[in-house]
């Protein structure tokens, strides 16, 4: 029966996904709230734009649930909240989920719960806190028929990269993928790797677990739309992003052009053209 909600979140003729992630304010960062200090406003121009899903949390699921009619985007519900994105990291990192999580999700109307398996040098603790999130969360998306969404992540130092940004590097990705599949996935939302003609062996690692793509921080408008195609080309089933739609000067048009990729086999040419008339 996760079907019937898998159903809502992959389009029926492509088979892929666009999850706008805006999902942000869940950790406590300012640098990341731009382009969503108004969630109210950038939800309503996000579901004006029809992607399949957004991303949301507990706090903030109402903005999108609350629009009447039958077309607007899926659920999907972040459950868990950590610490670990700041340029300067406290002193003591965590990662926790809500409490009951998958229950709020159905009563929320979600199709899917989302939540992360961090890899972070030097913080085995934070991974350890991630598994366990996991282990608590399968039981209950099983009762539930809720899908699960598992983000492995694996973050380059802070020292040099401060800011949770992606370390592209598949011998980090590709074990932390198998490890998500292993720990019972239904979707899996991985890091793209630094050459993305090389994003098939995360898709082989994956086996019949559908991936989605993480968009990661804020780039030109040539390279998010080339590198989109790309990893469409090498298997992705989708990608979730945010900053490179949030802080898009036109976030209805750049969630149109990506669409066009997924959903129509756009050209990166072709899909920049929404950004002019979107």
């Amino acid at each position: 029966m996760k079907q019937y909600r898998l159903n809502r979140l992959f389009d029926p003729t492509s088979k892929r996904c666009f999850d706008v992630a805006v999902d942000h304010g869940f950790f406590n960062v300012k640098e990341v709230l731009a382009g969503i200090e108004n969630l109210e406003r950038a939800v309503a121009t996000i579901v004006k734009a029809g992607p399949d899903a957004i991303q949301l949390t507990v706090g903030q699921a109402h903005l999108l649930q609350e629009v009447a009619g039958k077309q607007k985007p899926a659920l999907v519900l972040r459950t868990d909240v950590a610490n670990v994105y700041g340029r300067e990291l406290p002193r003591t990192l965590f990662s926790r989920i809500i409490e009951e999580g998958v229950l709020q999700a159905v009563q929320l109307d979600a199709s899917c719960v989302v939540a992360n398996l961090f890899r972070i040098p030097g913080e085995p603790e934070v991974t350890d806190q991630c598994i366990e999130n996991i282990l608590r969360l399968k039981p209950d998306c099983d009762h539930y028929h809720m899908p699960l969404m598992v983000e492995p992540l694996v973050f380059q130092p802070n020292a040099t990269a401060g800011g949770y940004m992606v370390d592209g590097d598949p011998d980090k990705i590709i074990p932390l993928v198998r490890q998500a599949v292993e720990l019972g996935a239904d979707i899996i939302k991985a890091d793209p790797t630094d050459d993305p003609r090389d994003y098939h062996l995360v898709i082989e690692t994956a086996g019949r677990i559908p991936v989605l793509v993480r968009g990661g921080g804020k780039v030109s408008d040539r390279e998010i739309l080339e590198r989109t195609a790309e990893l469409l080309r090498q298997g992705a089933r989708g990608i979730v992003y945010g900053r490179n739609v949030i802080q898009h000067p036109n976030p209805a048009g750049m969630t149109r052009a990506l669409m066009s990729l997924l959903h129509e086999d756009a050209t990166p040419e072709q899909a920049a053209r929404h950004l002019i008339t979107g």
